[in-house]
């Protein structure tokens, strides 16, 4: 029983963490700086913007003529939330894993708080080099990549070592 209370304690404490940076950072923005506007971190490669994005990663699927992209968004994020509360229970307990699955459980719900309140996620980290660009994102989207990284090599390395152990 410890085990799993333990488990669920990571992934939601973790969760949290990120959630709340995500929503103060956007707070931030929200309040200091216009849509569409920014200034220079670093000349030549980082800017602070205020980017709302109604699509998904990278700006897909981002257009204000449609609005069927919110339900969407919704349903996906209930679907990997779904799927997250089962990996939380099956899978053998890995800190690293519950650590990814946590991140990823805090930045879609970053996002979709976004996307409730307003019908778009604020986006503001803003890197570039030359004429390369790349787009806008937050601190959920962040959240996302490295839990999809963790919880990606954890379960890859128990694939792994299930072949090799059949």
């Amino acid at each position: 029983m410890k085990g799993a209370v333990n488990r669920h304690v990571v992934v939601f404490s973790v969760a949290l963490v990120w959630l709340v940076l995500d929503q103060l950072t956007k707070a931030a923005v929200t309040a200091g700086i216009a849509v569409g506007h920014g200034f220079s971190v670093i000349d030549g490669c980082f800017n602070i913007v205020h980017v709302l994005n109604r699509g998904a990663a990278f700006g897909f699927l981002n257009s204000e003529q449609t609005d069927w992209q919110f339900w969407l968004f919704l349903g996906a994020a209930l679907l990997v939330g779904g799927i997250i509360l089962h990996l939380v229970r099956t899978s053998p307990y890995s800190r690293l894993l519950f650590f990814g699955l946590g991140s990823i459980l805090g930045g879609a719900v970053g996002n979709l708080i976004d996307r409730i309140r307003s019908r778009a996620v604020t986006d503001f980290l803003d890197v570039y080099w030359g004429d390369w660009h790349w787009p806008a994102f937050n601190v959920a989207d962040i959240a996302i990549c490295l839990g999809v990284a963790a919880a990606g090599y954890v379960l890859l390395r128990q694939s792994r070592e299930h072949d090799e152990g059949a």
